[in-house]
């Protein structure tokens, strides 16, 4: 009975996308330190923040798939806006 009941708990922990999750989030910080302060976010910047938020509520409920295919989704966004920002940095002439 023990070995079920956490095997079944296993299973609920497996389910989380819990590396997505934090790979987007790292994905976000440096997007943001990139852009930095004085610099408006590019609205790549603005839509990987939106569908981590997305990823975040589905995680709550225990929509996993939604929360991974979210959370996947908003790596890549942060990903275009770090690749945004940096085409902006070399065409400024900064390093």
């Amino acid at each position: 009975m023990l070995c079920m009941g956490l095997s079944v708990g296993l299973a609920a922990c497996a389910g989380a996308p819990v590396q997505e999750m934090s790979n987007a989030r790292q994905a976000i910080k440096a997007a943001r330190e990139a852009a930095g302060p004085s610099t408006s976010a590019p609205a790549s910047l603005i839509e990987a923040e939106t569908l981590l938020n997305r990823a975040e509520s589905n995680l709550q409920k225990r929509a996993y798939k939604q929360a991974r295919r979210d959370a996947i989704a908003a790596r890549g966004k942060a990903a275009e806006a770090l690749g945004s920002t940096r085409t902006a940095d070399d065409r400024n002439g900064a390093s």
